[in-house]
């Protein structure tokens, strides 16, 4: 019998752009969205490949709501991205280009903050703090500006006489020291606010920090730089925080830490104009971001969390508190047994729009303020981002994507639900394939679902090969389209990709999450047996040749697989744990999986019941392993561990090291290397054709 899994074309001659690898990462990427305060035209970030293909540069584009072609607002190599409105027209954004007014000096590549006029010109600097500018808020009201930029004590003279030194190193006195991809210190997150000179604002006097710096502004004036935080330590890390529309007061996320390893996240009020911080809402036992004011400014919306706990799982939901007293916040969604994600404002102030994953979607919500009553409004299989109210109340715009659809802008029509797609900078993309729903029943009785991407050629008399995708998180869900973990280009060589959403998924409520709560390598792993099941029974699906890979999480499932089947012909093992005593003491964020998992010297059950590492004796399937030496969630020490142990019991292996990449591989070239070689090993064990080392390795 055939195969039935065709060779991929050659180069140039790709059906779709998944056949070709060249062609899908150059592929146009929406990343980012705003609504101008007019409502007539929305600003995307787009990502492209650079001249020289290397790495993607992001640019700012512009998208007409009533149609027309895109048009490309900003360009250069350094690229642009961040877009924010003034209340006037004028466009913000972010960038590390040349200041042509600028007297940088060589090296210098600070990301400054420049503004765009609304009524056309050069967008000219009109902030650019000694460690660049890392975030980027603006009031709807009000000419405000906010942005967070990296402090050292006495700025400019350390950052110079350290690097006339040559001297990198920091001295850690507090934690954490790292966070994802980057170490953490010697500078530390703060707050400014970005005000014309010769305003109240702007001319205070002995204002936090003072006056930083100073650049020409859109009409001719200055603008001032100063610090509204230079307390903050590491209180900063990771905020997310909004303007009040009046531009007087920012909300931001502050971290609270105590007892050396643990935090919570507050949610604090600063005052633009003298830097006076109050709490606005703690507890030790929750954490709070993703603040939003009200149009009047009167109340801030925010997602609440409860902290993860040896006995539960976190939960979120959205509150609202007044803006001007602290105190209790009260809950807008106390019978929603879902996640809050984004709250986007209703013009008129009597609702308030989030998303939340339902059933392998992300739709989006309406909760009314005063009855509490929460509606869905989008009624397709979307996942919806970068969400934007239009200023007459009637649509809402945003980016929608699906595991079948790139993301690109659409409007939503209020009163239909209804989404109209938007002209979008990356159109249209042929898939090499279908999208199907897929049911399973877990040994508990519990229904499961996925979704199952299949190839063009699958059916009877040509059965597609199973490949099962785990997804990361854990507490996440295959809802969205991924550039990363893409199944179309597993489908573009006759592979059948298997998306199920197994315990600890989201999107299923909590009874769902709880049934995997300290139980990450049993339940997970007969729950994705029960959908793989499913999957291979059905008569275009190949049974005898199936692999399993997985990221993060799902790179942690790949190796809990490995030592408890050997159903599958090859495991791809990505950024995933193997020694979660070993990774817990060496991931960056240890306060977040401590309370979860106790400590292995005092309470070493949840790591014996759980640490795939146990199990090595009984692994014999062929693994890949992977990983970025700059992944500091997950780090490369479990990968080297994974390889040794692998190796030294003659387990058949190879590992795919990236020095320069972290959890996810982001560049174009290693990106392409990433999928030559997971293609070539599945197309060994599961296919049975010879090992083809990619030639760039």
């Amino acid at each position: 019998m055939t195969s039935g899994v065709p060779a991929a074309p050659a180069p140039g001659d790709a059906a779709t752009p998944f056949h070709d690898l060249a062609e899908y990462v150059a592929i146009p990427r929406v990343t980012a969205l705003r609504l101008a305060p007019d409502g007539s035209w929305l600003a995307a970030s787009v990502q492209t490949l650079s001249a020289d293909r290397k790495k993607y540069v992001t640019s700012i584009w512009r998208i007409d709501v009533h149609g027309g072609q895109p048009r490309r607002l900003t360009r250069s190599a350094a690229g642009e991205g961040g877009p924010q409105f003034l209340p006037g027209g004028g466009l913000l954004f972010i960038s590390k280009r040349p200041d042509p007014d600028g007297k940088a000096e060589d090296g210098d590549s600070r990301a400054a903050l420049w503004l765009l006029p609304a009524g056309g010109g050069e967008a000219r600097v009109i902030a650019s703090p000694a460690g660049g500018v890392t975030g980027l808020e603006t009031a709807a009201g009000s000419d405000a500006i906010a942005v967070m930029s990296p402090v050292l004590p006495d700025d400019e003279r350390l950052r110079k006489e350290r690097k006339d030194a040559g001297v990198t190193a920091i001295l850690h006195e507090t934690v954490p020291a790292r966070f994802w991809d980057h170490d953490l210190g010697p500078a530390d997150l703060r707050l400014f606010a970005v005000t014309p000179e010769g305003t109240a604002d702007g001319a205070q006097e002995g204002a936090p920090g003072g006056v930083t710096a100073t650049a020409p502004a859109g009409d001719g004036g200055t603008y001032a730089t100063r610090d509204l935080t230079p307390d903050a330590g590491r209180a900063l890390l990771e905020p997310s925080f909004a303007l009040s529309p009046d531009g007087t007061l920012a909300a931001t996320t502050w971290w609270r830490w105590r007892d050396g390893v643990l935090f919570h996240q507050e949610l604090v009020l600063v005052d633009l104009a003298s830097g006076e911080r109050t709490v606005l809402l703690t507890d030790p036992e929750l954490n709070f971001h993703s603040p939003a004011f009200s149009p009047d400014g009167r109340y801030v919306a925010c997602v609440r969390g409860t902290k993860l706990t040896a006995d539960e799982p976190e939960h979120y939901t959205l509150v609202l508190v007044p803006a001007r007293e602290p105190g209790q916040a009260r809950d807008l969604l106390p019978h929603l047994d879902r996640w809050p994600q984004d709250p986007v404002w209703e013009p008129s102030g009597r609702a308030i729009f989030f998303m939340a994953d339902e059933g392998g979607r992300r739709p989006v919500f309406r909760v009314d303020i005063a009855s509490g009553e929460v509606t869905r409004v989008t009624a397709d299989d979307g996942h919806y981002t970068e969400l934007s109210a239009a200023p007459d109340g009637a649509a809402l715009y945003a980016l929608r994507d699906a595991v079948d659809t790139a993301p690109g802008p659409v409007r939503i029509d209020l009163a239909t639900g209804r989404t109209v797609p938007l002209p979008s900078p990356g159109g249209q993309l042929r898939l090499p394939g279908r999208l199907t729903e897929i049911a399973a029943t877990a040994d508990d009785g519990q229904p499961l679902r996925g979704w199952l991407v299949l190839p063009e050629t699958a059916s009877p008399e040509h059965r597609a090969p199973l490949l099962l995708w785990v997804h990361g998180g854990p507490m996440s869900s295959w809802n969205s389209w991924s550039w990363r973990w893409n199944p179309w280009l597993m489908a573009a060589r006759g592979y059948a990709v298997l998306l199920p959403d197994p315990a600890l998924s989201t999107g299923y409520g909590s009874d769902f999450i709880k049934r995997g709560h300290r139980r990450w390598g049993q339940r997970t792993f007969l729950d994705v047996m029960a959908a793989t099941d499913a999957a291979a029974g059905r008569d275009d699906i190949d049974e005898s040749r199936t692999a399993m890979m997985g990221g993060s999480y799902g790179g942690y499932m790949a190796n809990w697989i490995a030592g408890h089947t050997d159903r599958f012909k090859a495991i791809v093992s990505h950024a995933g744990p193997w020694a979660l005593d070993q990774m817990l003491a060496t991931t960056d964020f240890p306060y977040h999986f401590y309370p979860q998992f106790g400590d292995p010297l005092t309470a070493p059950g949840m790591y014996e019941e759980n640490s795939p590492h146990l199990h090595l004796a009984k692994i014999t399937t062929p693994m890949l392993v992977i990983h970025g030496n700059q992944d500091y969630r997950v780090p490369v020490s479990e990968a080297l561990r994974l390889w040794w142990d692998l190796r030294r019991h003659q387990v058949p292996a190879k590992f795919l090291y990236f020095p320069d990449e972290n959890h996810w591989i982001l560049m174009p070239g290693n990106a392409r290397v990433w999928y030559e070689t997971v293609f070539a090993f599945l197309a060994e064990h599961v296919l049975g054709e010879p090992w083809r080392r990619p030639s760039l390795l």
